[in-house]
């Protein structure tokens, strides 16, 4: 098979797709994403970001645009037949800190998050084709080749799917998609602009009497920081086929909240889901990946979907950029699945936990404590650690000797703390070096911490770093 167009081919110009872009293109990959649609996603649909995925976006250098373009999460409002019940508040507060800079969900609606990673994309030099719709895919120990709608193919030395929960990818490679239905009701979800409610409160409209619980409300309003528009959604019983069009979604409005139709004086965009969690048997097939929910399918509550897609492709990225332009070997490859599928199975139970009212958002949701300690990248040889952070675990801000650690961390390369430790004998020239004092969070030792923020290896002062896993991650 000849491969002679691209090193990687992405399927998928979402979140993912367009994250994974731009790891790529800073590290002078050349790649393509392709695109089904004609354009961007045009509604707000994954608007919450968590904590570590504006970490992420901190190092894809696209986080002052992010920070500029949403707004922290309002406080709930009740309502019950026009009259305001009370306060409700969605999430455990969360404090930043030093080593947390990010402590709370970051609301920007998926649409413009998309626009901000295609401009960082293009600015990089990466390049998105719309209108391309994949319709088969084969490959050999060489490459992949891919079909189009247009009758054209491409070809790859890799391609990621990252074309959503209906991955056209997925299916034609015959990877199951295991799940189940977490709630059988339809929901619809719609961006309209409306009159007579205020942009301070999240609004909750609920029915009936008696206590105020989950299942009670019947509506949902959510203003849209950096906009002028309200998400709402809205369930309604098995079975019911939801009117999407603008009058539908003008009738759901009024006939569960005290709001008219005529108040809802535009409606931009509108959608209708079922709330099903799944996972794809494997995330790789040979030399193909599936990234975002084309590999996981979550329950949008707690807001975990679009942040696990990016940190896919933030995983992901690294790994490829290693074996094509580093000379890694290609076994560096099989670690994403055995590291990124265990987070995402656990993020299933965690989305449903929170859709069934079991879990509450914060600490549990930020993304912040995830780890890959059970990874075969992660090797802790200290015997006897004095701090918290180990080998597998996301490596926290901090300053070190006056130099801010995400500052250090930022960019396509490998970085190793050295607190109050000798450092080794010798060391690859890729490696950006950070020496200082014991921290109060990493305590001493020494820390390798990986292109994507966490610590692949830690050990003793003056401790080498095996050449064996050197040579693993493109480093020897």
């Amino acid at each position: 098979m000849k491969t002679d167009v691209m090193d990687v081919l992405i399927v998928g110009a979402g979140p993912t797709g367009l994250a994974l872009g731009i790891d790529l293109a800073r590290r002078g990959v050349d790649a393509l994403v392709v695109e089904k649609a004609d354009g961007l996603f045009p509604g707000s649909r994954g608007k919450g970001l968590q904590p570590r995925t504006r970490e992420v976006f901190d190092d894809l250098g696209v986080i002052d645009a992010i920070q500029a373009a949403g707004g922290e999460y309002p406080v709930g409002m009740i309502w019950r037949d026009g009259e305001r019940l009370g306060e409700y508040h969605m999430a455990d507060p969360m404090e930043a800190d030093e080593s947390a800079p990010y402590a709370s969900s970051w609301m920007v609606p998926q649409w413009r998050t998309q626009e901000i990673l295609y401009a960082r994309l293009t600015e990089l030099g990466g390049r998105v084709e719309f209108g391309r719709e994949v319709t088969g895919i084969a490959q050999d120990a060489d490459g992949v080749r891919v079909r189009c709608a247009d009758g054209t193919e491409l070809g790859a030395r890799y391609a990621v799917a990252a074309d959503g929960g209906r991955s056209a990818v997925r299916r034609a490679l015959g990877v199951a998609m295991a799940g189940r239905t977490v709630d059988p009701k339809p929901m619809l979800v719609a961006d309209v602009r409306i009159t007579g409610l205020d942009r301070d409160n999240w609004h909750f409209f609920a029915a009936g009497q008696g206590p105020v619980t989950k299942d009670s409300v019947v509506l949902a309003a959510c203003p849209l920081a950096g906009t002028e528009d309200f998400q709402v959604y809205a369930d309604f019983p098995a079975g019911t086929e939801v009117d999407l069009s603008p009058d539908g979604v003008r009738k759901a409005v009024a006939d569960r909240s005290h709001l008219t139709a005529e108040d809802v004086t535009e409606v931009r965009w509108a959608s209708d889901f079922r709330p099903r969690e799944a996972l794809a048997d494997r995330f790789r097939d040979g030399r193909v990946f599936l990234a975002g929910d084309a590999a996981h399918v979550h329950s949008p509550a707690g807001g975990q979907g679009l942040n696990t897609s990016v940190q896919d492709a933030y995983n992901l990225g690294w790994k490829l950029g290693a074996v094509l332009r580093e000379g890694a070997d290609a076994s560096l490859l099989d670690t994403y699945e055995e590291e990124r599928r265990p987070v995402a199975a656990d993020m299933l139970g965690l989305t449903s936990g929170v859709h069934r009212g079991e879990v509450r958002r914060g600490e549990a949701t930020s993304q912040l404590g995830l780890n890959y300690r059970e990874s075969s990248l992660a090797q802790e040889t200290r015997t006897s650690p004095d701090g918290p952070v180990l080998a597998g675990d996301r490596a926290p801000d901090g300053t070190v000797a006056g130099v801010r650690l995400f500052d250090a961390f930022r960019g396509p390369h490998w970085t190793l703390l050295a607190l109050d430790a000798e450092l080794p004998g010798a060391l690859p020239g890729a490696v950006r070096v950070v020496r200082g004092p014991a921290h109060r969070t990493y305590g001493t030792g020494l820390f390798l911490v990986r292109p994507d923020g966490y610590v692949g290896w830690s050990g003793a002062s003056g401790a080498a770093v095996p050449v064996a896993y050197l040579g693993r991650v493109g480093l020897g």
